[in-house]
């Protein structure tokens, strides 16, 4: 029995490496963007290295075939880039299920989705009544996409002839107590810039602080570390 151990350990290991490189291979795609096929795909990809990681004799087999559907996403994801009407086929096209207050029951038929199924996810969506929608459409992952007329959704700067200032990305200059250098330079900030900064705001220490951040307009804004817990629940 001990004796296995140690095997059992290597080739978990050696499943966890395959399966990162695998990932990696893959793309991003596969949490963000998953079709039905990729979700599978993957499911099957980690049922496999749950078994490779207990076949002490065969090993190579789970390995293998592993490595197999790895390729197969990738050369199909390839394909899929390449040529439009293969990417309709293998990742589906959108279908309109309701535009200008008309439902498409035969979209909701290919679509699989029941009506008490589409009313539950306009209801999750924050649409209780199906009437404040333009259009709905069920997109090539399987996620409803919804355009709520125009004098539903909320108003917006330009619909009050307002121009804020534009917005632009943080930097973080502290994690966790922890300068980043990096960061610093890609701001044109340096290490005296900061400890003053966080000096002038009670920090001598970046070590006090948990997340500190800066614009480009140099504001500087500050999370103490703070061990405690929020006094008040109001969640439960």
């Amino acid at each position: 029995m001990t004796k296995e151990i140690g095997p059992v350990i290597i080739l978990s290991l050696v499943s966890i490496v395959v399966l990162f490189l695998l990932t990696k291979l893959m793309g991003y795609r596969q949490m963000s963007q998953m079709s039905l096929f990729d979700y599978i795909n993957g499911i099957t990809i980690g049922s496999i290295a749950a078994e490779m990681a207990t076949e002490l004799e065969d090993y190579h087999r789970p390995l293998t075939a592993m490595i197999i559907y790895g390729t197969a996403a990738v050369c199909l994801s390839w394909i899929a880039e390449k040529s439009m009407s293969a990417r309709r086929f293998l990742n589906g096209k959108p279908l309109i299920l309701l535009h200008h207050n008309t439902l498409y029951e035969e979209n909701l038929k290919k679509a699989k989705i029941d009506l008490n199924e589409f009313m539950e996810q306009c209801r999750v969506s924050g649409y209780f009544d199906i009437s404040q929608l333009q259009t709905v459409i069920l997109e090539g992952n399987g996620k409803l996409s919804f355009l709520p007329k125009a004098t539903e959704r909320p108003a917006t700067p330009a619909d009050l002839n307002l121009n804020p200032e534009a917005e632009d990305m943080t930097a973080a200059l502290v994690l966790d107590g922890h300068i980043m250098e990096k960061n610093l330079r890609h701001s044109g900030k340096d290490k005296k810039w900061l400890t003053a900064r966080l000096s002038d705001l009670g920090y001598p220490d970046a070590s006090q602080v948990l997340l500190a951040t800066c614009n480009l307009n140099n504001k500087l804004t500050v999370f103490p570390k703070n061990r405690g817990e929020h006094s008040e629940d109001v969640l439960n």
